[in-house]
C-alpha cells in the first residue's frame, strides 16, 4: 500500500476516533435537566464547551497545599485506564462559578489531565 494511502487512512482514523470521544455521553442515570448547566461549562480562555473536548463527572475533591485535587476513578470509564487516583487541578482549569446544581465537585476529564473543574457547592 502506497505509503500516502496509510497516512491518509491514519488520520482519517484519528480524527473520527477523536470526535466519537469528544462527544461524551452521560453516566447511566444522569439527570437530563443538568445537560444545559455541563454545556455552559468552557475552557478558561476560550469559547470551547469542556463538555465537547472530555468527559465531565461530579467527583470527590480535596485541597491541598492551597490547590485542588480530583479523585479520577471509574466514573471516567471510557477513558482508558483512569489513574484511580488524587490528580492535581491545574490552577487555569479551575472554572471559579457559583451555580453547580450538584453540590459535588466536577471535573473534565480529557487524555490524562483536568482540563476544567467546579468546585461543589454543598447544595
Amino acid at each position: 500500500m502506497p505509503r500516502r494511502l496509510i497516512t491518509s487512512l491514519a488520520a482519517a482514523s484519528l480524527i473520527f476516533g477523536y470526535q466519537i470521544l469528544a462527544r461524551a455521553a452521560p453516566p447511566p442515570g444522569a439527570d437530563p435537566d443538568l445537560a444545559p448547566w455541563f454545556r455552559s461549562l468552557h475552557l478558561p480562555n476560550t469559547n470551547q464547551s469542556c463538555c465537547d473536548q472530555a468527559d465531565c463527572r461530579t467527583v470527590q475533591y480535596r485541597i491541598m497545599n492551597g490547590h485542588f485535587q480530583a479523585f479520577i476513578g471509574g466514573e471516567f470509564a471510557r477513558w482508558q485506564n483512569p489513574p484511580f487516583a488524587w490528580v492535581d487541578v491545574p490552577d487555569n482549569s479551575v472554572l471559579h462559578r457559583h451555580d453547580n446544581p450538584t453540590g459535588e465537585g466536577v471535573a473534565c476529564w480529557a487524555g490524562m489531565r483536568i482540563i476544567c473543574f467546579v468546585e461543589g457547592t454543598g447544595a
